[in-house]
């Protein structure tokens, strides 16, 4: 145990700097007082570590020294390899790179410890897109990456939900993101920091003006935020309804994630006939029309009438055809449209931040 640690108090000195007694100590999850005797340890190992005294002070390693020890375990070599993803790689322009530095990793392992990490390759796959979604084209995702990498300012033209579809853009690009086998471009525009979809970008391009990338920004931080805030803006109604508990257990599979979470949320107990009631996130009585005949006969809108009054008509429609009185063969909603088509402007939606 305290060899990994002496190993990890080292490779923090190498990566970060001086670091304080205090600050290293809170890395490892271990008292000051363990600190000065590990660095203590360190120095009569023969590693050049110093301390400098004083409130600014802390310890450091000497200047240009560089271990080559890893001390990599098993399961943390077998780790890097299942966290390659080659594919998302190659989509960044960085497939080669990935290849290369897998080589050189395995290169630079022990011979047995190498062979059981490259076997991870063989046995586990991510494949991070949901089922039924083919591959979104992102012919700009290369230059997205690049600006993002080099700090460079870009230019864009991009396709978005709302009128007018098509925009310019010139944005300051903060960070990519991978989400359900799609990409998004986090960026800067003008004072406010945007989320735009990388498949919806029609042209781009890198110019040769930079900018200073804000020190407080966290792309995991706003990320988490964003898409939180996205989720709760997109559904802004809800539908309550009776449905059966094998319905409820339908809906994790059938439904969009936040509708199936806030109905379980929401879910009662089931009554004397074995029904339940709970309330469905939906972001419009049109959309919630749609997904909610996924689920047939397993359940009873109760609210709002409109939703209500267009499961009627639906239920009318079905009836009539079935019984070969439709006029035309089609079945249709309350609306006129055609039972089956999605509302989905907002959830494809181009510019997903707003503007």
């Amino acid at each position: 145990m305290r060899a990994s640690r002496l190993l990890s108090l080292l490779l923090l000195l190498q990566t970060r700097g001086r670091m304080t007694a205090q600050e290293l100590a809170d890395e490892l999850e271990v008292s000051v007082r363990t600190i000065y005797r590990d660095a203590e340890a360190l120095g009569a190992a023969g590693v050049p570590v110093y301390a400098d005294r004083g409130p600014a002070g802390g310890y450091q390693l000497l200047d240009g020294y560089r271990t080559r020890l890893t001390g990599l375990t098993v399961d943390e070599a077998q780790t890097l390899f299942l966290a390659g993803m080659p594919g998302p790689a190659a989509e960044l322009g960085l497939g080669s790179v990935l290849a290369a530095a897998e080589l050189k990793l395995l290169a630079a392992l022990p011979t047995e410890l190498g062979d059981r990490a490259a076997r991870v390759r063989e046995r586990f796959h991510l494949d991070a897109p949901g089922w039924f979604r083919t591959d979104e084209p992102t012919p700009h995702l290369a230059l997205l990456a690049d600006a993002v990498w080099h700090g460079r300012m870009i230019e864009i033209r991009y396709r978005r939900w709302k009128t007018p579809r098509e925009v310019n853009r010139r944005l300051e690009p903060l960070g990519v993101v991978l989400k359900a086998g799609r990409w998004y471009l986090v960026a800067r525009a003008g004072e406010h920091i945007r989320t735009y979809r990388a498949g919806a970008v029609l042209e781009a391009t890198l110019l040769d003006e930079t900018f200073d990338r804000p020190a407080e920004f966290d792309l995991t931080e706003f990320w988490r935020d964003w898409s939180q805030r996205y989720e709760r803006g997109v559904y802004r109604d809800e539908a309550l309804v009776r449905m059966t508990p094998a319905a409820l257990e339908l809906m994790a599979f059938v439904f969009p994630p936040a509708m199936a979470r806030g109905a379980r949320a929401a879910a009662g107990p089931p009554d004397a006939s074995g029904w339940l009631r709970t309330r469905v996130p939906i972001e419009s009585v049109k959309h919630g029309h749609i997904e909610l005949l996924k689920l047939g006969a397993e359940v009873e809108v109760l609210a709002p009438a409109e939703l209500r009054a267009r499961f009627a008509a639906t239920a009318t429609a079905l009836a009539d055809l079935y019984r070969g009185a439709a006029p035309d063969g089609r079945a249709t909603s309350a609306g006129g449209d055609p039972a089956g088509v999605p509302d989905r402007g907002r959830a494809a939606g181009a510019e997903v931040a707003g503007r």
